[in-house]
C-alpha cells in the first residue's frame, strides 16, 4: 500500500501561489508513488479540507506555508515546514524530506500556533503584513471595481444622491475603500497578538484614514497595535479568578487608548505630510522620474510574485486609495510580462522548447493574462539565469512606457479581464501598448539568452 502524505499550503495572499503548490505536490508525490492529499487555504477559505482520521493515518505531514495557521490539528505529530515557493520550486525535495524524517518537527501541544511561527525580525514583519493585506484585498477588489462601475454612469454622475451610480460609489469608493485601511490594521494586530490586538488595530487603521496618514499610517497602526498588546498581555498579571476582565476590559481600554493618543498626537501629523509628499510626487511624475520608477517597479520583480513583488503590489494598493492609479498600472503590468513574454517565446521558437515546456507556455499565457506572475516560475526555476533577466528588462519596458502614457488602474487585480468593465483601466490604449511592449521585450531577451547558453549566437 503507498504511503500517505497530507499537506497544506497556504502564501499571504492566497491567490496563486498557495494552488501551485498544492498541484505540484500531488503530482511529484503521484510520480513517486506516494498517496497526497493537500488542504489550500485561499483567499475564499480552505478547500479538500483533511480529516482529522486522515492526519492520523499519514505517514508524513507537510505544512507549506507563508502565513499563520492553526497548527493544533497536528499536535504530536512529526511535520515538515517550509515555504510555498519551495513546494513550488523543489517539490520532489520536500516530499523526500518529509518521508525520511529530514528536517522535520514536533508540534508542541499548545492549542493555537505562535503567532509568529517562530520567525524573527524582518521575516517575522514581512508575514504579519502579508496577513493585513490578504484580509484586505477582495475590500480593495470590490470597491475598485464598483467605484469604476459608477464612473461609467458618468465622471459626475455618482454626485446624483439617490441614482444607481451614486449607489455604486457609496458601496465601493466610500465603504468598501474606506473600510481598506481598518482592515488591514486590524489584521495585522491580529497576526501579531491574535485576536487580542484586533480592536486597537481597526482603531488605529480607522485614525490613520481619518487623519490622511492613509496606507503608511495602516501599517504603523498596525504594528502598534499588535506589539502594545503583546506588551501588555505579557506584563500585567493578574488572578485567574478575574483572567476575562482582563482581557474584555483592561487590555482593549489601554491598547486602544495608547494606540489611538499615538496616532493622534505622534504619528498623524509627518506620516500625513509625507503620505501627501509622496502621492504629489507621483502626480507630478515625467521624465527622467517615469524611468527611474519604472526601473525600479521591473527590478523588484524579479523575484515573480514573490516578497519583493508583494511590497511593490502592496505600495500600489495603498496609492489606489489616494486617487494614484498609475502605479498600479505599471506594477500589473510587471506582474502579467513575464509569463505572456514567456508563452510569445515558446509559440514563436518552438524547437528552442521541450514538450513539457510548450504546454507549460499555453499556461503561462492564460495566467499572465488574469496578472499571475507565477507562470513563470517553472521556467525561472529551471534556468533563472536567461528567464529572471528576460523578465525584469521586459517588466521594466512595460512599466516605464505605461508610466509615461498615463495608464492607470483602480483595481488591484483582473489583468486583461478588468477590460470588461468600463473605466477601471485609465487610458486602454496606453496600457495595452505598453503590455504589448513589455511582453514583446521580454520574448526577445528570453530568445536571444537561451540561444546564447545554447551555443547558437548568432
Amino acid at each position: 500500500m503507498a504511503k500517505k502524505i497530507v499537506a497544506v499550503t497556504a502564501c499571504p495572499t492566497g491567490i496563486a501561489h498557495t494552488f501551485m503548490a498544492a498541484e505540484n505536490l500531488e503530482v511529484t508525490g503521484k510520480e513517486l508513488g506516494y498517496d497526497v492529499k493537500v488542504e489550500t487555504q485561499g483567499t475564499s477559505g480552505a478547500e479538500n479540507v483533511l480529516t482529522q482520521k486522515e492526519i492520523d493515518e499519514a505517514d508524513a505531514i507537510i505544512l507549506a506555508v507563508d502565513r499563520d495557521i492553526d497548527e493544533s490539528r497536528f499536535v504530536g505529530r512529526k511535520v515538515l515546514k517550509c515555504s510555498v515557493g519551495k513546494a513550488v520550486k523543489k517539490a520532489n525535495e520536500v516530499i523526500n524530506n518529509a518521508i525520511n524524517d529530514v528536517g522535520t518537527e514536533v508540534i508542541k501541544g499548545e492549542k493555537k500556533a505562535d503567532s509568529s511561527n517562530g520567525e524573527k525580525g524582518i521575516k517575522s514583519i514581512y508575514k504579519h503584513l502579508m496577513m493585513g493585506i490578504s484580509y484586505m484585498l477582495p475590500i480593495v477588489v470590490a470597491g475598485g471595481i464598483l467605484t469604476a462601475i459608477s464612473f461609467a454612469f458618468g465622471i459626475y454622475a455618482f454626485q446624483d444622491e439617490g441614482s444607481i451610480a451614486w449607489g455604486f460609489y457609496q458601496t465601493g469608493a466610500v465603504a468598501a475603500l474606506g473600510l481598506m485601511v481598518p482592515v488591514l490594521s486590524a489584521y495585522i494586530a491580529h497576526s501579531i497578538a491574535d485576536k487580542a490586538g484586533f480592536a486597537a488595530g481597526l482603531v488605529g487603521g480607522f485614525l490613520a484614514s481619518t487623519i490622511g496618514s492613509g496606507f503608511i499610517g495602516g501599517i504603523i497602526a498596525g504594528f502598534l497595535a499588535g506589539y502594545v498588546t503583546l506588551f501588555l498581555n505579557k506584563y500585567i498579571k493578574v488572578p485567574k479568578t478575574i483572567q476575562g476582565v482582563k482581557d474584555i476590559l483592561i487590555v482593549p481600554i489601554l491598547s486602544v487608548g495608547i494606540v489611538g493618543f499615538v496616532m493622534l498626537f505622534v504619528v498623524g501629523t509627518p506620516i500625513s505630510a509625507m503620505n501627501a509628499g509622496i502621492t504629489s510626487f507621483l502626480n507630478s511624475l515625467n521624465g527622467g522620474s517615469i524611468v527611474i520608477l519604472g526601473l525600479v517597479c521591473g527590478l523588484l520583480y524579479w523575484d515573480l510574485g514573490g516578497p519583493f513583488s508583494k511590497i511593490l503590489y502592496a505600495f500600489a494598493i495603498g496609492l489606489i486609495s489616494e486617487g494614484v492609479y498609475g502605479p498600479m498600472a505599471a506594477t500589473m503590468i510587471c506582474g502579467m510580462v513575464p509569463p505572456l513574454g514567456i508563452a510569445v517565446a515558446t509559440l514563436v521558437t518552438r524547437k528552442m522548447w521541450t514538450e513539457e515546456q510548450r504546454q507549460a507556455g499555453i499556461s503561462a499565457l492564460f495566467l499572465g493574462a488574469s496578472y499571475i506572475t507565477e507562470g513563470a516560475i517553472p521556467f525561472a526555476a529551471e534556468n533563472p539565469i536567461v528567464v529572471l533577466p528576460a523578465c525584469m528588462i521586459g517588466g521594466a519596458v512595460g512599466a516605464i512606457t505605461s508610466l509615461a502614457l498615463g495608464a492607470g488602474i483602480s483595481a488591484p487585480h483582473g489583468g486583461l479581464f478588468l477590460l470588461l468593465i468600463p473605466g477601471v483601466i485609465t487610458n486602454v490604449g496606453g496600457f495595452l501598448i505598453a503590455l504589448l511592449a513589455g511582453t514583446l521585450v521580454t520574448a526577445a531577451m528570453l530568445i536571444i539568452l537561451k540561444k546564447i547558453t545554447m551555443g547558437k549566437t548568432k
